[in-house]
C-alpha cells in the first residue's frame, strides 16, 4: 500500500488525480501556489448525506421540540412529518429540489429560519458543537466524525501537501459546518462557503444575531458566484456528487488546467454507503459530455469511512 492516497484503489481515477496534482505542482509548467485552489461540496462528497443530511437531523430535533411545546405546529409541514416520523417527506423535499421543484423546500427553509431567529452566532455555534459531540449517525450508529469519507480526507491532505488552498462550498448552512470542518477535514472556518441566513448587529447586547430571512441558498448556479465572491479566483479542482454541483464542476473547467471529480454512490457491497442516483441524475448524465472524472465508491475506494 502506498503512502499517497492509500484508501484509493489503483486505477484510472486515482491515476488521473495524481497526474493532475503533479502536473500543476512540479516542473516548469507548474501553476503558482496562489492559483492552486480546490473546492469541495460537503454532503455526499466529504461525508455521507444519507438517510438525510446531517443538518436536517439537527433541525428535525429542533422541530420536534418546537412541536412538543406548541402542539398546533404538528398540523403543518415540516413539523407534521417530524411528529408522524414521516422522514420520507423530508427526503422527498430535497429530491424534488434536485429536479427543479422547490415547493416543499421553501416550506422547510421557512421552518429552518425559525430555529435560529434572533439567536446569537456564538449560541448557535455552541448548540451545533454540542450536537456533534452527542449525536449518532442514524444508520451507521457512530458519531458523525465517523461518517466522513476517508479517501476524501486523504485527497485533502495530498492537496495541502502540494500547496493547494481547499475550500468547502456547500448547499448546507455555512455556520452549521464551521464548528467541525477544522477537526474533520483540516479546513478552517474562513474557508467554508455555504448557505447563509441574514444577520444583524444588536447594539444593546453587542451580539451578531440571525434574522428571519435567507440571504442566499448556495446551490447550483449560486455556487460559482459564491466561490468568486469569497475566493476571488477560479479554482482548478472541484469535487461534488449531485445535480447541485454541476455548475461548480463546470466553473473550474474555465481554467486552462482543471480537474472535476464527481463522486458516484454506487457501492452495493454493504460497507455502509448505500447506493443511490436520485438527486444526481443530471450530474451523472453530464459526466461524460463535460469531462467530469467519476469517482466510484465501489470501485475506487478500498476504505469508505474514517475509523
Amino acid at each position: 500500500m502506498t503512502d499517497v492516497l492509500p484508501s484509493w484503489r489503483e486505477g484510472r481515477t486515482r491515476e488521473a488525480i495524481l497526474e493532475f496534482v503533479e502536473a500543476v505542482s512540479d516542473g516548469a509548467d507548474a501553476i503558482p501556489p496562489v492559483e492552486r485552489v480546490a473546492v469541495f461540496d460537503n454532503d455526499g462528497t466529504l461525508w455521507t448525506e444519507k438517510p438525510m443530511p446531517t443538518q436536517l437531523h439537527y433541525v428535525v430535533d429542533q422541530w420536534a421540540a418546537a412541536a412538543k411545546a406548541d402542539p398546533a405546529l404538528a398540523e403543518q409541514q415540516p413539523y407534521k412529518a417530524v411528529v408522524e416520523r414521516d422522514l420520507a417527506w423530508l427526503g422527498a423535499a430535497l429530491d424534488k429540489h434536485y429536479t427543479g421543484d422547490d415547493s416543499d423546500l421553501k416550506v422547510m427553509i421557512g421552518a429552518l429560519l425559525g430555529v435560529t431567529a434572533q439567536q446569537s452566532v456564538e449560541d448557535y455555534h455552541a448548540a451545533v458543537a454540542e450536537f456533534y459531540r452527542t449525536a449518532q449517525h442514524q444508520t451507521l450508529q457512530r458519531p458523525y466524525s465517523g461518517a466522513v469519507y476517508q479517501p476524501m480526507v486523504e485527497l485533502l491532505r495530498h492537496l495541502d501537501a502540494h500547496d493547494f488552498a481547499c475550500y468547502i462550498v456547500s448547499g448546507g448552512d455555512r455556520d452549521f459546518m464551521r464548528p467541525i470542518t477544522a477537526d474533520y477535514y483540516g479546513i478552517p472556518p474562513e474557508r467554508v462557503v455555504g448557505t447563509a441566513i441574514g444577520m444583524e448587529y444588536d447594539e444593546a447586547t453587542n451580539e451578531v444575531r440571525y434574522g428571519t430571512s435567507l440571504r442566499f441558498f448556495d446551490d447550483g448556479p449560486e455556487k460559482p458566484v459564491r466561490i468568486w465572491t469569497r475566493v476571488g479566483r477560479r479554482p482548478i479542482l472541484a469535487a461534488g456528487n449531485s445535480n447541485g454541483d454541476v455548475q461548480m464542476l463546470r466553473y473550474v473547467q474555465g481554467h486552462p488546467r482543471s480537474l472535476s471529480l464527481l463522486v458516484h454512490h454506487d457501492d452495493d457491497t454493504d460497507r455502509g454507503d448505500a447506493p443511490y442516483d436520485k438527486g444526481a441524475e443530471q450530474a451523472l448524465a453530464a459526466a461524460d459530455e463535460r469531462g467530469f472524472v467519476r469517482v466510484s465508491v465501489k470501485d475506487d475506494w478500498s476504505t469508505v469511512f474514517v475509523t
